[in-house]
Parts: C-alpha cells; structure tokens; sequence
C-alpha cells in the first residue's frame, strides 16, 4: 500500500489548512486511516484515526480544532486543521491498517512519506 500525503505548508496562527492521505496498491480492504505527527525533538504522536465505518477518535491536544474524514471510495482520508497553533508544527504522517492481495487475511500497518506543516506565531 503506498500512502501520498498531502497539504503541508506554513500558515500563521489561527489560520487552517487541509491535509489529505491517498492509499493505492493491491488493497482488499483498509480498516484504520490516520494522522500522525512528530515535532522537532519529539516522538511521534497520534493525532487522529478514522475507522472504514466513519468512527473518529482525536488526541485531546486536536479536539475541537481538527476533523478527519474519509472518501471510501477514493481510499482518501482528510484532516482539516482550523485554529492551528505553533505548537502543531510538526511532520505529519498518514497511516493504513490494511488487508492486500499479497495478504489478504493478516492487517499490516503501512505509513506515507509525511508532509511538513509549520505555524507561524
């Protein structure tokens, strides 16, 4: 499964921006997408997870500010970002939990290349 993420950029405070997460390949089915993110000097930490059936779950940091989305058809996830703040600069990370051709019984875990968004204050 190859993740394309897409969206990063700079943006002042309290400004938004829309991240996007294209999954291609032999797919059978994707049961989780989501973002991860990793600042500077950091780990890496969830951001928000979206379920095949709709289900979001968010880090507390992002609730209320963030909304993911997702286009099964398309196998393209969304995050709107609204109300970002500096301390949201950071790589961003999209994330599968898939079934493929290659593996149709076994979920494996599969990550985009991240995309960088840095907020100005």
């Amino acid at each position: 499964v190859q993740l394309q993420a897409s969206g990063g950029g700079l943006v002042q405070a309290g400004g938004s921006l829309q991240l996007s997460c294209s999954a291609a390949g032999s797919i059978v089915s994707i049961n989780i997408m989501g973002w991860y993110r990793q600042a500077p000097g950091k780990q890496r930490e969830l951001v928000a997870t979206i379920t095949s059936t709709g289900s979001t779950n968010y880090a507390d940091s992002v609730k209320g500010r963030f909304t993911m989305s997702r286009d099964n058809a398309k196998n393209t996830v969304y995050l709107q970002m609204n109300r970002l703040k500096p301390e949201d600069t950071a790589v961003f990370y999209c994330y599968a939990l898939a079934r493929t051709v290659v593996t149709p019984t076994a979920l494996r875990e599969y990550w985009g290349q991240g995309t960088l968004v840095t907020v100005s204050s």
